[in-house]
């Protein structure tokens, strides 16, 4: 299935270069299973963000928003 991803961060450390906002916005192709393994990856881990993301020291508040697309 189609399912569209934003990702929302304040108040953000990269490569020791603040960033008051940052809004990433992406489609991809996945099934059920890895959007649920993602979801509860994303609530249970505390570093989720930093220990995935090259670059990313740290990170305010934030947010993940998954949202199915219908099938073209």
């Amino acid at each position: 299935m189609q399912v569209r991803f934003t990702l929302t961060m304040d108040d953000v450390v990269v490569n020791d270069k603040n960033i008051d906002s940052l809004i990433l916005d992406w489609i991809s192709d996945i099934d059920y299973d890895k959007v649920l393994s993602i979801s509860h990856n994303w609530i249970t881990s505390q570093n989720f963000l930093t220990q995935r993301m090259k670059g990313l020291q740290s990170v305010g508040e934030s947010s993940l928003t998954i949202e199915p697309l219908e099938d073209y």
